[in-house]
């Protein structure tokens, strides 16, 4: 017998998304057998054609925990949508007569065992939900090409100067718009595994260097000009409406990340450009997305809003990623730590622009023109060469940049300078010298995020290294272990093990620097040199203790709060007589 419900998660899809270009649902569902999932499709077409819905996509992704069921629907019949899904999956349980433990109830639910009872249900629904102005103005939205940006409370059509709002329940008629008075701002959507906020502020200062307003989001909040007007993690659809919605902005760099794909979708209707910077091994395990092909294409849905004329900028090294890629329409540009790799030289044979290293310069090549970005060891977003996964960074945004029109003389500029204090990228590779010691701050919070955060540490090192480690709840186990693999490789001479503040997500205080541990200690790291401090700023200032002139701090800092709070008290330490070894200011904890 099936316990109820035979799914854990159902919801509505708002924008393009991992299964296709616009809205609709979605639910999670236990293990099927192919037979019951036919049964589902079958259920859905029919309710669909009784509804008067178009016929469109209806998608069973099966995974290692189950399978994802999605099919697309009209913007204004999402919740509808989320009903006709529920009912066609527990309609096609009952024909297959599957025990199930309690079924759901007529007249709340629709009667999975009556379709004709079921359909005067979700006609119903359908109907209350019904909104033809919504659907008129989307038509017209994409007849002229305009974004448009809906939520429970307003539609805005545009974007940024261009933008024009309305309340959603006092929708216009598209015959009383003033459509030419209604535009778009250059968008681009930027996601991967690691990178994707250094590669979204260095567009956002990119794109300032070229004269626009840009606006933009991250996991730190939504900007302006570099002012912050929300604080938070503001990477998913609510992020980049809001970012969207300013009234006096020319240009918006958003921050994509995989989880507000996957919930809700992407919230930008078109864009300009998108960027993959990378996929590597990270939450799994969430969404029916299990490995790194499931995550390449959830990552890739972010090519949906370019349309044919947009442009994709993918990393050339990533072989798994292009495989992935070759079903999108958009034009593609593709950036490689050697500007000559394979992928790079065929793209540039078929008129395509690249951007990588050669003999030590980067350089952007496109139609037989070739421009020289700078010395790549001598770009600050490199820490001299050490921090070589931000070349990838550096090639992505030039070629977004490029792809914007602009031009190659504001990007030399602002690569040379770009990360040469700590304001430019807080919370990414910032760099102290407090005291004696060396220290980088960082946000690693993955396996490939750490092992490039401790190459680049083994740039300054000189004596002894002390590292802070911790990681997120929703993290399988085997993730979590993946992570103290990487670091147990290394071997720091202290590690101290924190909680991440705000990522508990269901797991108990102390549960992850638990299994760290007991994988540090499994892959032969000595008892001594582990700590336990669930507390960050303590752990930060337990390592500050601890550290004698000559040594390396590495210093992932998530919790929100503490990273301005930790970069602060670095720079107070470092533009003070405080040595290694010494008290700490009075004050500081």
């Amino acid at each position: 017998m099936i316990a109820q419900p035979p799914f854990d998660d159902s919801r509505r899809l708002t924008g393009s998304n991992l299964f296709f270009d616009g809205p609709g649902a979605v639910l999670e569902a236990t293990p099927l057998a192919p037979d019951v999932i036919a049964d589902w499709r079958a259920r859905v077409a029919r309710m669909r054609a009784v509804l008067g819905w178009l016929d469109a996509p209806s998608i069973a992704r099966t995974h290692a925990h189950g399978v994802s069921l999605a099919l697309a629907s009209p913007l204004d019949q999402l919740f509808t949508a989320t009903e006709v899904n529920e009912w066609a999956l527990w309609s096609a349980l009952h024909a297959h007569a599957i025990a199930i433990a309690e079924w759901p109830h007529a007249p709340g639910f629709p009667a999975a065992w009556d379709e004709s009872a079921a359909t005067a249900t979700l006609a119903a629904c359908a109907c209350a939900e019904r909104n033809p102005a919504l659907r008129q103005l989307a038509d017209e939205a994409t007849r002229r090409e305009l974004n448009m940006l809906v939520d429970d409370d307003t539609l805005t059509l545009g974007s940024g100067r261009g933008a024009r709002s309305w309340p959603a329940a006092a929708l216009p008629q598209p015959a009383t718009i003033d459509w030419n008075a209604i535009a778009d701002v250059p968008i681009v959507l930027v996601t991967g595994s690691n990178g994707k906020t250094t590669t979204t502020r260095l567009l956002a200062a990119l794109a300032r260097a070229h004269g626009w307003r840009a606006v933009h989001t991250c996991t730190d909040g939504v900007y302006v000009d570099g002012e912050a007007i929300a604080s938070g993690d503001y990477s998913g659809p609510a992020g980049a409406r809001l970012a969207l919605r300013q009234p006096d902005i020319d240009a918006a760099v958003l921050e994509t990340a995989r989880g507000g794909i996957l919930r809700r979708g992407i919230a930008p209707s078109r864009a300009d450009v998108a960027i993959v910077t990378n996929i590597s091994d990270d939450h799994f395990g969430e969404y029916g997305i299990d490995d790194l092909d499931g995550l390449a294409d959830v990552k890739l849905a972010v090519g949906r809003p370019l349309g044919t004329r947009g442009t994709l900028v993918l990393n050339g090294d990533d072989a798994l990623l292009l495989r992935h890629a070759a079903a999108h329409a958009a034009r593609t540009a593709l950036f490689a730590l050697d500007a000559d790799a394979p992928a790079l030289i065929g793209l540039r044979a078929r008129g395509g622009a690249t951007c990588g290293v050669r003999a030590g310069r980067l350089v952007l090549e496109q139609a037989g023109a070739t421009h020289d970005l700078g010395g790549a060891d001598a770009l600050p977003l490199t820490f001299g060469g050490a921090a070589r996964y931000n070349l990838g960074n550096l090639a992505a945004a030039a070629l977004a940049a490029h792809a914007l029109g602009i031009g190659a003389d504001t990007l030399r500029l602002v690569l040379a300078s770009f990360g040469a204090t700590p304001g430019d990228n807080p919370g990414r590779l910032e760099h102290y010298s407090p005291g004696g010691i060396e220290v980088l701050v960082d946000y690693a919070h993955n396996p490939d995020g750490m092992h490039a955060l401790l190459a680049a540490a083994a740039r300054v090192r000189r004596a002894r290294v002390g590292l802070l480690l911790g990681q997120a709840g929703n993290r399988t186990d085997a993730a979590i272990r993946a992570l103290a693999d990487v670091v147990a490789k290394e071997r720091p001479d202290r590690i101290v093990l924190k909680d991440l503040p705000g990522y508990l997500r269901g797991r108990a205080d102390g549960d992850v620097p638990a299994i760290l541990r007991a994988e540090l200690l499994g892959r032969g790291v000595a008892a001594a040199c582990i700590a336990v401090e669930l507390d960050e700023w303590n752990a930060v200032l337990g390592l500050l203790r601890w550290a004698r002139p000559g040594d390396t701090l590495v210093l992932p800092v998530h919790g929100k709060q503490n990273r301005p709070r930790v970069s602060a008290l670095l720079a107070q330490l470092a533009h003070s007589d405080w040595r290694a070894g010494n008290a700490l200011p009075a004050g500081t904890g």
